[in-house]
């Protein structure tokens, strides 16, 4: 067997998450994120077939039975990843009963996946409904964007009209715009299963008071995703006090769908 800290996957994954660190979006144990990886791939770093324990779930993931995950650990840091990949990460497959959690490698300390489990593997099923391509559900906390929560109007429409305003790349990155959810009691089935139902039309979910979640079909996408709401979130903060005098019109967002060719939310504008 190859080593499986060489693998492609798990170095993009560990470099993602020291990099989500450093940007500071994921304080202490702040933060998760999950990827679903190929078997065939899978298969040159470990035999998928040897269990070291189950993991019970508290919900059905029978849609994903099978389907193997690289997860973050409950309770831990971002910044001890690249130091101990095996203590801080863990690879699952999703057993037949579909609330299993076969632990394949990882999880040294003998801990668990992410508390937020529920609203990544649920996110995971809504998403490869959609787009088969779909491999990553990130979640992160995201300083401005956390503040704009605070302070905006929580209305899908007006916050996406903000974000779009405030520079010309957010409705190239998200034409589709942004969901938002109210403020939820995190780690629980609940939260999840309103995420999931979001990101049926979005790719990215603004949890408020808390963080965001952003889907792709890799890494680059979904960090690429949270990156732009954040700068558009800033320039937001950094201008709202002083008030905006110049932010890009409706007309000039249509000019700019046009010219990309998007297909945007045209309700969002006036």
């Amino acid at each position: 067997m190859k080593n499986i800290l060489e693998a492609p996957f798990m170095v993009e994954t560990v470099r993602t998450l020291t990099n989500l660190y450093r940007l500071g979006w994921d304080e202490r144990n702040g933060g998760n994120l999950s990827v679903l990886l190929d078997e065939e791939e899978v298969s040159q770093y470990l035999d998928t077939s040897c269990v070291i324990r189950d993991i019970p779930m508290t919900f059905d993931a029978s849609a994903i039975v099978g389907k193997i995950f690289l997860v973050t650990g409950t309770g831990k840091y971002f910044k001890n990843v690249q130091y101990d990949p095996a203590h801080n990460l863990g690879i699952i497959k999703i057993g037949e009963d579909g609330r299993t959690a076969k632990l394949l490698w990882g999880y040294t300390d003998g801990g668990r996946p992410t508390s937020e489990l529920p609203a990544h593997l649920l996110s995971h099923i809504t998403r490869l409904a959609i787009d088969p391509s779909h491999r990553v559900v990130m979640h992160t906390h995201p300083t401005n964007t956390i503040a704009m929560t605070l302070i905006h109007d929580l209305s899908e429409r007006a916050i996406t009209r903000t974000l779009w305003q405030m520079q010309t790349e957010s409705i190239v990155v998200f034409p589709e715009g942004v969901a938002v959810l109210p403020w939820m009691a995190c780690g629980t089935n609940e939260i999840g299963e309103a995420t999931a139902e979001k990101l049926k039309k979005e790719r990215i979910c603004l949890w408020a008071a808390h963080g965001i979640y952003g889907v792709g079909k890799d890494l680059d996408e979904a960090f690429g995703l949270i990156e732009t709401v954040e700068k558009a979130a800033q320039l937001y903060m950094l201008s709202v006090n002083a008030g905006i005098k110049n932010g890009i019109t409706d007309e000039q967002l249509k000019e700019l769908a046009g010219v990309f060719g998007l297909d945007y939310r045209k309700e969002y504008l006036d």
